[in-house]
């Protein structure tokens, strides 16, 4: 079997385990995005993780574990790096609309180049900080990976949610401190499995008040 067949074989079991539809060719596109993942970080040094079973895992798998509690139509993914997790998801949920915003012009480079080469006409790249950065409309669903502490992360991005809109932030382990510390806000918990991954993962759930 060949390293492409590995990976293959792996995406589609570790999709199958987390019980998340995608077509032949869907599949065959994530594993693109992986290829020029792995193309542009030999020169732009876009993450650490340099292995394609490691970047299976870790960024394609942990990306798409957000999935099943994406909400409505307009999505912002915020410190989006090497698009993720926007780009995984954009591909499986082409009946969205995704901005992936990024202060790191090297990032959202990639971010582009990527998105064109995938035929993504359901992403928009935006080159800002979020301190700064203004959108037309508002957005339904807010995705923060590894971007901030949750109180900075509702602090900075609740002004850019539509009525009804939900944060949707990736975690390791629960620190029930920085729970507590966000404030005027109903927030879930969520633990993540993601086939390969023994580290805890959770997805954590704020809807502001007011």
């Amino acid at each position: 079997m060949t390293k492409a067949d590995k990976l293959e074989r792996m995406l589609s079991e570790g999709l199958e385990a987390m019980e998340i539809a995608a077509t032949a060719t869907q599949q065959s596109r994530l594993l693109q995005f992986l290829g020029l993942l792995q193309k542009w970080n030999r020169v732009y040094n876009l993450t650490s993780i340099d292995g394609p079973a490691e970047m299976l895992r870790l960024h394609l798998l942990d990306s798409l574990s957000v999935l099943p509690y994406l909400h409505g139509a307009r999505v912002l993914d915020v410190g989006t790096g090497a698009g993720l997790p926007g780009i995984p998801l954009a591909l499986l949920a082409p009946d969205k609309e995704f901005t992936l915003l990024d202060s790191n012009s090297k990032k959202t480079r990639f971010v582009r180049q990527a998105a064109i080469e995938l035929g993504l006409a359901n992403v928009k790249v935006a080159h800002e900080r979020i301190e700064r950065f203004r959108a037309a409309e508002g957005f339904d669903s807010l995705l923060a990976r590894a971007f901030a502490d949750l109180p900075e992360i509702v602090a900075q991005t609740h002004r850019l949610l539509n009525p009804g809109g939900i944060i949707l932030a990736q975690k390791g382990k629960i620190a029930q401190d920085e729970l507590k510390s966000v404030e005027n806000a109903a927030v879930e918990v969520f633990p993540l499995h993601i086939p390969g991954i023994g580290a805890e993962r959770h997805l954590i759930a704020i809807k502001v008040r007011g």
